[in-house]
């Protein structure tokens, strides 16, 4: 497989990341300099993980151990895949070239290669994760500029994106699975229950984030379990 089919492979995933990475520049500029949040695009490649970091870091009480448990649970998908994903790779696809490109392995990617008929070679899977990369990174350099430069009026506006974002993820995903349905309903009432009742309440958003991620996927992982043969390829 060639580096040409991956490129073009990944062409719709790096346009969709850079309009979505252009809310994560706007909501990064609101209190870092356009530099520093492109430079976490840059050495990260995980939505969800900046978005929550982005949440902890906007938080004057949150700190580096939750952002890193945080990043650790909501990225712990990525070594699953990364173990399927494995099991789909040609034999010159060495260790060393893994590790390297293993960063670039996200949702989007991950089907896409999955989804191949022959083996993934590193040459396809190195040109199917470069536009991808570009398209989120240049999409946070366009918006953290933006941000600085555009009135409040207009970057507040544009935030708004970021919540039509997730609400264009989870609602379909939502309508098809139960078990998604469930985990985002848990997560819900978790959240209001750290945002209003007394004691909760005094809970830093990094924690709450952590618990209500963790206590949601625990409770559908023991009332919907995989069954051996639906887990196994």
């Amino acid at each position: 497989m060639r580096f040409s089919v991956g490129l073009k492979d990944g062409l719709p995933i790096g346009l969709g990341y850079f309009a979505v990475s252009f809310s994560f520049g706007i909501a990064g500029a609101k209190f870092l300099s356009w530099p520093l949040v492109t430079f976490i695009s840059m050495t990260n490649l995980t939505s969800a993980g900046q978005f929550a970091g982005l949440q902890i870091m906007a938080n004057a009480s949150g700190t580096l151990i939750e952002m890193a448990i945080a990043s650790f649970f909501i990225n712990l998908r990525y070594s699953l895949m990364a173990i399927s994903l494995s099991q789909n790779v040609a034999p010159s696809f060495t260790t060393a070239k893994r590790l390297l490109l293993s960063t670039g392995i996200t949702d989007e990617i991950y089907a896409l290669a999955m989804a191949q008929k022959e083996k993934v070679t590193a040459r396809y899977f190195l040109g199917l994760m470069v536009l991808p990369y570009l398209g989120w990174s240049c999409g946070t350099l366009c918006g953290s500029i933006c941000g600085e430069v555009l009135p409040s009026v207009v970057t507040n506006a544009l935030g708004v994106a970021l919540y039509g974002m997730f609400i264009a993820i989870v609602v379909p995903q939502m309508k098809v699975s139960r078990p998604v349905f469930v985990a985002c309903l848990i997560a819900i009432v978790l959240s209001f229950c750290f945002k209003f009742l007394p004691v909760l309440n005094s809970v830093s958003v990094g924690f709450a984030i952590i618990i209500c991620a963790v206590v949601a996927s625990l409770v559908c992982a023991l009332i919907f379990p995989v069954k051996a043969e639906e887990g196994s390829r």
